[in-house]
């Protein structure tokens, strides 16, 4: 059992409160999720050829200022670092790739939890509540975000275990569920030699996804051959820059509500987190089928 969150916003007015708005959907779900927690956070794209990445360190006191003037030094870049505790955002003209090579040679353990132009995600270990005050959610601004309180079953509760999970750049993936071929699903991947950084399942059907997606389909395309693929019980929401995307698998066991007004969509493993949002009395709220590709854009 773990609890699931989505939130866009249609209207510009709202989106400087969306973590305001979306704090206590996270908290309402802490009881589904207790071990771990992550929201992805989605804001207008920064222009090329900057890059946004969000970096993690397991010390408290890493020192973040050091790190940017190795980097500058190194990459010949100008990097801009924003700390938020253990967790930081850098800003710089520099590709993923060259990046996760330095940061594993001069980083001292700091990992990339997502890298794009609109992305920005925290995740760590403890109750969601106090996760989401750590990183200070209720000031997070954006257009839309994916969140994940999470329960673990089949693999250790860490930082990097916890969702959401990332690929690519500007793409997440967050899961309830379980499923019961990712090792198969690996093998293929790591034969079209993509790299693992754990071993949950759900990085499993994040990378198969966006791996889809790399040879040219759509999301809704990649999705159709996860339903081949991809075996067990399962409610994906993906994250991308410009969309949120729902799915369930043929079963529909795992729980799923979506309420849609003119001003969001919001959507949520219960209905309880749902139930603070303004409008939400007059909004269209329905329980999502099972095989049902449910796409959101963002508006312009």
């Amino acid at each position: 059992m773990c609890g699931i969150i989505g939130l866009m916003l249609k209207s510009n007015e709202l989106r400087p409160s969306l973590g305001k708005l979306v704090l206590p959907m996270f908290d309402s779900m802490a009881e589904r999720g207790p071990d771990s927690a992550g929201l992805a956070v989605f804001t207008k794209p920064i222009e090329p050829p900057l890059r946004r990445f969000s970096l993690f360190s397991n010390s408290h006191h890493y020192d973040w200022s050091a790190l940017a003037q190795s980097m500058k030094t190194d990459l010949e870049c100008q990097p801009i670092v924003s700390v938020h505790d253990n967790q930081a955002e850098l800003t710089a003209a520099v590709e993923g790739g060259p990046l996760k090579r330095w940061l594993a040679k001069r980083g001292n353990g700091v990992r990339v939890l997502a890298a794009g132009r609109s992305i920005e995600l925290f995740k760590d270990v403890g109750r969601p509540d106090q996760v989401a005050r750590r990183y200070h959610f209720d000031q997070l601004q954006g257009t839309h975000c994916v969140g994940h309180t999470r329960m673990a079953t089949e693999s250790q509760v860490s930082p990097a275990h916890a969702h959401p999970f990332t690929a690519g750049e500007d793409f997440c993936l967050v899961h309830n569920g379980s499923l019961s071929n990712p090792y198969s699903v690996r093998r293929l991947l790591e034969e079209e030699n993509l790299e693992f950084e754990t071993d949950n399942d759900s990085e499993a059907a994040c990378r198969f996804l966006q791996w889809r997606m790399t040879q040219g389909d759509t999301i809704e395309q990649a999705l159709t051959s996860a339903f081949e693929k991809i075996d067990g019980f399962y409610t994906f929401l993906i994250g991308t820059a410009r969309q949120i995307v729902l799915v369930r698998d043929a079963f529909a066991c795992k729980p799923a509500v979506v309420a849609e007004t003119d001003q969001y969509v919001a959507i949520s493993s219960e209905f309880r987190s749902l139930a603070h949002l303004p409008g939400v009395a007059e909004a269209n709220i329905f329980e999502p089928l099972p095989e049902q590709i449910y796409v959101w854009q963002v508006a312009a």
